[in-house]
Order: C-alpha cells, then structure tokens, then sequence
C-alpha cells in the first residue's frame, strides 16, 4: 500500500463515518451527536480507568478529558468538531501501514530465522551451510485449493478467514502466503501484539493494522469495520480471524463474529455501485493445523475460568516469553509431524460456492448472478438486516469448512480416546470437578486405552470417506500403538508437565487440563458416543 493510498484511505474511512453518524442523528436513526460523544467519553474513560499509566494512556486521557471538560457549553459546530476528531484518532490509531523494502527483508529474515529455530540454534549446523539446513518447507505443509486461490486472487479481492490456534498463526500465515505467490494481506492484530518493539514493528510495516478490543465505544467499532471495508473497495486482500480470539478450549470455532465478516458484502455493494471492474469478493476458509499448541497450557486455563470471562485478553502467555518459544519450536523440529496450513474452498460474500472461473454457484450447481442478492426492483439497495442473514449464511458455510477441514493429529486422538475412557470408567456429571479428580494421579490400563484408540480411529476413517474430517497419514493407517507412540512422544517433547505418560503398562495423567484441550479438537463429531463438552459446562 503506498503512502498517499494510505493517507486516502484513512479519509475515506473517516468521512463515512463521520457522515453516517450525522445522517442517523438528523434523520432521527440514531443518537443526537452529543449523546454520540458522551457515550465515547464513557466508554474510553472506564478503560481508561483500568489501564495502567503509560505515555499513550495520558495522552488519551487528556485528550478526553479537554472534550469532556468543553462539551457542556459547545455549539453545534464545536460538537461536530469534537465526533470528527475522535473518529480521526480512532482511525489514525486502527490503520496499518504496509513498507515494501520491509516486506522483501521480512521475507528472507524471518525464513531463516524460523528455520534457525527449527534446528534448536545449533552453531555447528547453521555454520556447516545455510545448504545443509532443513528448510521450512520440510516443517510447513500447505494443503487444499491453492490453485484456485491464487487464480481468484487475480480476478476479484480475497478474504482469508483462518481458524486461530496461537500468536503464531500470523507468522505461519504469512509465510505460506508469500510460497504460494499471494499479495501481502491486510489483518488485524491484536494491540497486545505490538507491544513487543521487534515484532511489532514488523507488523506495523507488514500491513497489520491494531485492534485494540478493550475499546467498547461503538463508535470504534464502527471504524473498524469500515476500515476492513474500504481497503477490500481499493482491492487490498484481508484476514479475518472470525472467531475473534485464539480458540482457548481448543475446539474448532462453531460459533463465528460477523462484524468483519460482513464487510465483504459492504464492499461487494459498494464495487458494484461505483461500476469496478473487479467487484468480486471472495472467502476462503482456512485451517491450522499444530501437532502441538505454544500457549495451550495458559489458554486452556483461560477457558475454564468461565470460558475466558476473567481474562479476556491474554497479555502474558507463553507468547511473550522467548524461551518458551524456543522450548515450543525445538519439540515441533524434533517430531515427524508438520504444521499443516489448509485452504478450503471458496465462497462467495452470501455463503455460495465459487467455481474455477469466480462464479458463484447455487445448491444445483447452477451460475448464479451474487449481485441479485443485493436488488430491490433492479436496484442496489443496502438493508442491515438482510445482510445479517446473508452474513450468517456465510459463517455456517466458514464453520462447515472448519470443521471438514479439520486434521485428526495423533495428539488429539490419543488425548480424545483416553479421555472419554476415564470419563466411562468413572463417569461425573460436572467436567470441572472430573478434571480435579483425574489431575490426582489418575491411571489408565495400557490396553484399554488402545482399544478406546482404534475405535476412535475407525470413526474417524469413516468420517473422512464422507469428506467431514481430515486424517493424518498415521491416524488413517497407523496401528493404535503406533499412534499411542507419537501421541506420547509429542507430548513429551515441549510442556514442562507430561500430558500424559506411560509407567510400565499404565498411562497417567500428568496434566488434565492439556489432556482436555488436545481432546477439544474432535469435540463435537460425536466421536465414541461422547456429547460435546469444550463448551466447558456440565456435561
């Protein structure tokens, strides 16, 4: 994105909501202006109170606190001063910044610095030859419709909408998007991201622009969406995560935001209003896929102290501690297991599937026009509450590939099947007093657990013939004791406390809370008769 479009679009974002905003009031569709105002300095003020002090923050407190202080005796002008100028600094702080010289060095350093990794730092490796190192391609795998990704990338702009394991997720990402040949993207991240001064300066220069969701001023939220929206009219590819966080149980996301999703119908309607050439937009689904989780073991505890209500905003996981990193990285280059980054099949803003030429298809495979969709008596007309349907639609087709995309990893199935074997064997109708119980030494016989083993594993086989799961090679043809084998093995490789291991002919269970978050990731398959339990509720 070249400065003067950056600039461009920030007044642009500005301007429609400033206008929207004015409209609404004068029409009487929404607030009086003041009241939009006093609603922001609310908002802001109560964060504001529960941050702690820093440069930034005196800042935003000043600046509110002058508007707070003048509103009482303001004019009509001066209050129309006052919404412009926080939206502009709403703005101003949301809108990403893209530096090309930065994108080709972050491209060759951050390859070789991840693969330095990969080979756990070794001098004596890297100084034998960059030749000799394993590249990031024997650890990375990319899978799926790629062609058509990058074919439709060309004839319309794409959204990217992942499926949100761990921080890393953003460096996997767009690692594998540069191997395939796409553009740079346009992604959100979370403001916690770019605290980090080295990593967030890359993302400040990569195209990230900062989401702060501390913020509860819809006012932001407006400018949030509106941004997202703006870049897709001036062609720039975006990412989504549309469950908003990383999935802290560990479950494949069922339930998705709509707000950024539903921009791509906004800025479908507006590329047909102003007659673009490429109007199209399209979705693709995309599934990551870890044969083991970085903040898994702090995440999993978010979860189950009321499914993240006390922590929404993780700010000092294993993310942020680099030995962690190390120690995660170290253990997944030791496995014969790679990170797996699969493209699902693309969908058009309403949730129909796109053929190889980019046009949507209805349930008969049939070419359909997706701008009818937008018509009222042959003209475009913009309707809140249609589109919301339209956006559901879309996010069960998103939830559909998430979960018929999903990979059976070794990890989750020997974690899903001896689960629900302790639970047969001593059943509790409340999950949290379970895991209590079995966190206290709790063992299970060798051989049971591979029978529970290959009874899940012939599930899972079915349920991939019928296109609903993805096996990996070892869950697809391994032995039960085979899989039993590299399940272990990868737990043992990276969290300080065993998942759980084996002592003679007897598997114990060393962390029961890891246990249920690798288990989490077949949740809701109805696997070995058991109910859907990451919901972390009573089961």
């Amino acid at each position: 994105m070249r400065p003067e479009k950056e600039k461009e679009i920030r007044g642009e974002v500005s301007r429609r909501i400033y206008q929207e905003t004015l409209a609404d009031a004068e029409c009487g569709k929404g607030s009086p202006v003041v009241e939009v105002i006093n609603e922001s300095l609310y908002h802001e003020m109560e964060r504001l109170r529960a941050q702690s002090s820093d440069g930034d923050t005196e800042n935003d407190k000043s600046f509110y606190r002058k508007i707070r202080h003048e509103l009482p005796r303001s004019t009509d002008q001066s209050q129309k001063r006052y919404l412009r100028s926080i939206i502009d600094r709403y703005v101003e702080e949301i809108c990403g910044h893209f530096n090309e010289r930065i994108f080709k060095m972050s491209s060759k350093v951050v390859p070789l610095g991840l693969t330095a990794l990969l080979n756990t730092l070794s001098p004596q490796r890297i100084l034998g030859g960059m030749e000799n190192l394993p590249r990031l391609e024997d650890h990375i795998e990319i899978d799926g419709d790629v062609e058509r990704l990058v074919e439709l990338s060309k004839k319309g702009t794409i959204i990217l909408a992942p499926t949100h394991l761990s921080n890393l997720d953003s460096l996997i990402l767009g690692w594998s998007f540069n191997q395939i040949g796409l553009p740079p993207v346009s992604y959100g991240a979370g403001l916690n991201l770019f605290s980090n001064r080295i990593v967030g300066y890359f993302m400040r220069n990569l195209g990230a622009y900062t989401v702060d969701r501390r913020k509860t001023d819809p006012l932001y939220k407006k400018a949030l969406k509106e941004y997202a929206t703006v870049t897709l009219e001036y062609g720039y590819n975006n990412l989504f995560f549309p469950g908003g966080t990383r999935a802290r149980s560990g479950a494949i996301e069922r339930n998705l935001k709509k707000g950024l999703l539903g921009t791509s119908i906004d800025a479908f309607r507006n590329n047909l209003d102003h007659q673009k050439e490429q109007d199209r937009i399209y979705v693709f689904p995309v599934n990551l896929s870890f044969p083991l989780v970085l903040e898994a073991s702090t995440l999993i505890e978010d979860h189950l102290k009321r499914q993240g209500k006390e922590r929404f905003i993780i700010m000092d996981d294993e993310f942020s501690r680099l030995r962690r990193w190390l120690d995660f990285i170290r253990g997944i280059a030791s496995l014969d297991a790679r990170i797996i980054v699969t493209f699902g099949s693309p969908l058009d803003p309403f949730g129909n599937p796109v053929n190889q030429d980019g046009e949507s298809l209805d349930p008969k495979g049939r070419v359909i026009d997706p701008a009818r969709y937008l018509m009222v008596e042959k003209t475009l007309q913009k309707d809140a509450d249609r589109d919301r349907v339209y956006t559901g639609l879309l996010a069960e087709e998103i939830c559909a590939s998430f979960s018929n995309n999903n990979y059976a990893r070794s990890t989750n199935v020997v974690a899903y099947a001896c689960f629900e074997q302790l639970f047969i064997d001593e059943p509790e109708n409340d999950l949290y007093r379970f895991l209590r119980e079995i966190s206290l030494g709790k063992s299970l016989p060798l051989e049971k657990a591979q029978k529970s083993i290959e009874r899940l594993q012939k599930q899972l086989i079915q349920l991939e013939s019928a296109g609903k799961i993805r096996c990996t090679e070892i869950v697809r043809d391994g032995s039960s004791s085979e899989i039993l084998r590299e399940g272990l093995k990868s737990f043992g490789t990276y969290h300080t406390n065993p998942v759980l291991e084996r002592r003679g002919v007897e598997l114990h269970v060393g962390d029961a809370n890891l246990l249920f978050y690798y288990r989490n990731r077949l949740d809701g398959y109805g696997l070995l008769g058991a109910p859907p339990r990451a919901a972390g509720r009573k089961s």
